[in-house]
């Protein structure tokens, strides 16, 4: 997904809350002006963090942050389980609930409210248009082996394993993978978090190698790209991955509410609407 000239106002306007330091500004906005025109908002950002610690050292410790948020939805897990195993349709309500997880993004919202996130569980309904896209999925999951997960932010990744689970009752002979990030980078999910939250327990790790807040397939370990190539179904969860994967002529689906301008535009709907989207391999 190509960065708009709006995308790149507000990557740099976000820079610019940051500091006011006038080279470190120059930078970025040389950075911003000179990019690709296939580079994406997290690649952008990765450089960004990059120049960073030049000036000013490792940026904020998110790790405090992520254990809260982990916690919150472990403490949240026996209950969310028994509500996904008495619906009509387990599967289809750990996906619609793995999507809410979504909301805990500190890099996308300018502000992360747990009320606001505890509220959104009030609807764990598909709507008709959520309906098209998992009967498509449960099809290809039907024909498939090899099943990826590419995760995306801490707290997240509890529901995602609920969901695993549910995927695993009803496709017993997927094999499982999960993408997690390679390094630290915003609150963002990494081996460590799979394993404090047992995500591991319920797919095959692998990371991406790097700090990236999404995934960039040339800039992944082979262990990485082999998931991805292998996978007869891949299910992305988060803007960033949408925004690095997207348009790469893969066959993804797509699971992620809409936190900023660039995706309500996009998509034409509110703040923090869900989205379950396919993109199919012919996609040019």
């Amino acid at each position: 997904m190509r960065i708009s000239e709006s995308c790149a106002k507000c990557l740099y306007d976000r820079q610019q809350n940051k500091t006011n330091h006038a080279e470190y500004l120059a930078e970025i906005r040389d950075l911003l002006d000179h990019r690709k025109e296939t580079d994406t908002s997290p690649y952008m950002v990765y450089l960004f963090n990059q120049v960073h610690v030049r000036y000013f050292g490792k940026g904020a410790d998110y790790r405090g942050i992520k254990k809260q948020y982990n916690d919150l939805v472990l403490n949240m897990e026996d209950k969310l389980r028994e509500e996904i195993e008495q619906a009509p349709d387990p599967l289809a309500r750990s996906l619609m609930m793995a999507r809410i997880g979504n909301y805990i993004d500190f890099g996308a919202m300018n502000h992360v409210d747990r009320d606001e996130f505890l509220s959104l569980f009030e609807d764990t309904q598909m709507r008709e248009d959520d309906a098209r896209t998992y009967q498509a999925f449960l099809k290809e999951c039907e024909q498939a082996q090899h099943f990826l997960l590419i995760c995306d932010n801490c707290g997240e990744i509890v529901l995602d394993k609920l969901m695993v689970e549910q995927l695993k009752q009803r496709f017993p002979h997927l094999f499982i993978k999960a993408l997690v990030r390679g390094e630290e980078v915003l609150n963002d999910a990494t081996i460590e978090d799979a394993k404090y939250t047992g995500l591991d327990q319920a797919a095959q790790i692998v990371t991406n190698g790097e700090a990236i807040a999404g995934t960039i397939y040339e800039r992944m370990p082979k262990e990485a790209q082999d998931a991805i190539d292998e996978a007869d179904v891949i299910l992305a969860k988060g803007q960033g991955n949408y925004e690095s994967m997207s348009g790469q002529g893969r066959h993804v689906f797509y699971e992620f509410l809409c936190k900023c301008d660039l995706f309500t535009s996009r998509f034409q709907v509110p703040r923090l609407t869900g989205m379950f989207v396919e993109e199919k391999a012919e996609y040019i």
